[in-house]
């Protein structure tokens, strides 16, 4: 193999350098510049659409005065519990794991939300679907377990309030449903 000479060296590192330099440039230059206009195809959005749905989501607020309210009811029975509380379409708002839940309770309290609203009823009602439906169980994300509670607005799900790691179903549905009683006041 032949060894380059110090000029010819410099003068390839020089190009490279300018090379990469030219492409560096171009590069901000190019992401510098205001954006496109929109395609003239572009669909404005107006109400008369029919082609538009619009929905009702908590706000974060209202998610967190409701995850609050459940971890407070679970408190003063002494249950150390995670509360999660998600949107119409499963989305965590909010999850809140109480002082000394156990490392399980935050997935759980999230998949009860989930399953809770996405069957518009309590998880405690759901469970007893599964006799008749055993392979609801095998729907990723849900959890048939009671802890769980729907929030409706005009009987449509908005919300899902999901509780988990106390010794009962039964306690963690109770302190859901205290949740969404919050949300009513």
């Amino acid at each position: 193999m032949k060894k380059m000479s110090l000029r010819t060296r410099v003068l390839t590192g020089a190009v490279a350098a300018a090379a990469l330099g030219a492409g560096t440039l171009g590069a901000v230059s190019a992401n510098a510049s205001a954006p496109a206009a929109a395609p003239a195809s572009a669909v404005k959005a107006d109400t008369a659409n029919r082609n538009l749905q619009q929905s009702t989501h908590l706000t974060v607020a209202a998610a967190s005065k409701a995850a609050r309210a459940a971890l407070d009811a679970a408190e003063k029975e002494h249950q150390k519990v995670a509360v999660s509380v998600v949107d119409r379409n499963g989305n965590t708002i909010v999850t809140l794991r109480g002082d000394g839940a156990g490392p399980q309770a935050y997935e759980s309290a999230e998949k009860k939300a989930y399953t809770a609203v996405s069957w518009n009823a309590p998880t405690s009602e759901l469970v007893k679907r599964l006799a008749q439906t055993p392979n609801l169980k095998d729907i990723p994300g849900t959890l048939f377990l009671a802890g769980g509670a729907p929030v409706q607005v005009k009987g449509a799900p908005v919300a899902g309030i999901g509780v988990a790691g106390a010794p009962s179903g039964d306690l963690d549905e109770k302190f859901a449903q205290a949740g969404a009683a919050a949300l009513a006041k």
